[in-house]
């Protein structure tokens, strides 16, 4: 036991010791604003790469954050319920993100694929019922969590993500 003791110690005392964040917990709600600026803040932390899952996508300033974190050279990857995505206003975002050379999905394989969910960097997770959508910002009810510093999370819910992008198709921009 002292033998692994030993470079801990020394590591310790040489000051090498990678710095370890605590894991931490935001909320944010709608229509009250809160929830909206936490998506928006989580996505702009973004270094590596974002992971998206929502059922509804229609939010223009949404798009443009994951838009700008493409042009920062995030990697950025998008899954989205096809059914929940024909109306003109999803075709609009969805169009504006692909033109832009982000992939997106959409994935049928589920009567609805309800989830709502943005991994950032493998380490941060942004969930709860916020549809990435305008009458989620300014009309719903809605609520935000977004649990930083948590890899493990991070890594269970990028398994999920990876299963839905796995059924989704491409989608091709309408113009």
């Amino acid at each position: 036991m002292q033998r692994k003791a030993l470079p801990l110690l020394a590591a310790l005392l040489l000051g090498t010791m990678p710095s370890v964040q605590a894991a931490t917990a935001q909320v944010g709600f709608s229509p009250e604003g809160s929830a909206q600026i936490l998506v928006l803040d989580v996505i702009q932390t973004a270094k590596h790469d974002i992971r998206m899952m929502a059922y509804s996508f229609t939010a223009p300033d949404i798009a443009k954050a994951l838009i700008a974190a493409k042009k920062r050279g995030v990697d950025v990857r998008i899954v989205v319920d096809e059914k929940g995505n024909t109306g003109r206003a999803s075709r609009a975002a969805m169009n504006l993100i692909v033109n832009a050379g982000i992939p997106l999905r959409t994935n049928d394989h589920y009567k609805i694929q309800h989830d709502k969910v943005v991994v950032i960097d493998g380490n941060t997770v942004q969930t709860g019922s916020f549809n990435y959508t305008a009458s989620a910002e300014r009309s719903n009810s809605e609520n935000v969590v977004v649990l930083w510093n948590v890899p493990d999370v991070a890594s269970a819910y990028l398994g999920h993500w990876q299963s839905r992008w796995n059924q989704g198709k491409p989608y091709a921009s309408s113009y």
